[in-house]
């Protein structure tokens, strides 16, 4: 496995953006409306945000084998940055959605409708990137030394 790049969420978040943004478009000169998004969205978000940012914090020392802590078994590790690399792309392609929505909804802001959108997505987009950058640290904290450096405290490459 190799560590993600920032250069692929970049590319997931924009092609997901124009999407969102498409969408905006389309539902706001089809319908005369904007897209419906209940507070739930942002809220779903933020809680798994924050479910990652826990599970990072209490796996970090089990990962990086301090005293005190029991080892993390080495399947559990290995689903645990799997589920790392997914949230990363998962965060990403949902705030570049969130924020194509709020691209597309910015002529609208002028209605009650429009706002509420607006804040909504906005907060939704706002909760993907912290669910990204847990993601990515928790991906950082799954990474294994490289071969025959004993000094090396785990932040080296990803093995396969």
């Amino acid at each position: 496995m190799t560590p993600t790049r920032i250069r692929l969420l970049l590319t997931l978040g924009l092609l997901a953006g124009s999407i969102g943004w498409a969408a905006a478009v389309m539902v706001d000169n089809q319908s005369g409306r904007v897209v419906p998004i209940p507070w739930l969205a942002a809220f779903t978000v933020w809680f798994l945000a924050v479910a990652l940012l826990i599970w990072t914090v209490l796996a970090r020392p089990r990962l990086k084998r301090k005293k005190g802590h029991r080892p993390m078994a080495p399947l559990v590790a290995a689903r645990t940055a799997a589920l790392a690399m997914a949230a990363s792309r998962t965060g990403s392609l949902v705030a570049g959605f969130y924020a194509g929505i709020s691209i597309g909804t910015l002529p609208s802001r002028a209605t009650e409708a429009g706002t509420d959108t607006l804040w909504i997505s906005l907060a939704s987009a706002a909760g993907a990137l912290a669910l990204t950058a847990a993601a990515l640290w928790l991906e950082h904290i799954c990474r294994l030394p490289t071969d025959g450096d004993s000094n090396d405290s785990g932040l080296g490459r990803v093995s396969a």
